[in-house]
């Protein structure tokens, strides 16, 4: 039987949800950021923890600042 990559229980084949290689409880599929539940599929990755799209794999691993130094260049 799979184990949970964040909790370490075991996953039944009714409750599993498959992403990044691992199955997973469906509620432990979680942004490694914000805690926001995600969905199989439609998530981003990195050092193979999931993270949601917008804004927290963008603010983390986006490309850095532009413009001239003012507010729009500040990365979050």
């Amino acid at each position: 039987m799979p184990k949970c990559p964040n909790c370490q229980k075991e996953v039944y084949f009714a409750e599993k949800v498959t992403s990044l290689g691992k199955d997973w409880h469906r509620p432990c599929l979680k942004c490694a950021k914000c805690s926001k539940t995600l969905s199989s599929g439609a998530h981003a990755e990195h050092g193979g923890k999931p993270y949601c799209h917008n804004p927290c794999y963008s603010a983390l691993f986006g490309p850095g600042g532009f413009g001239r130094g003012g507010s729009e260049s500040h990365k979050y």
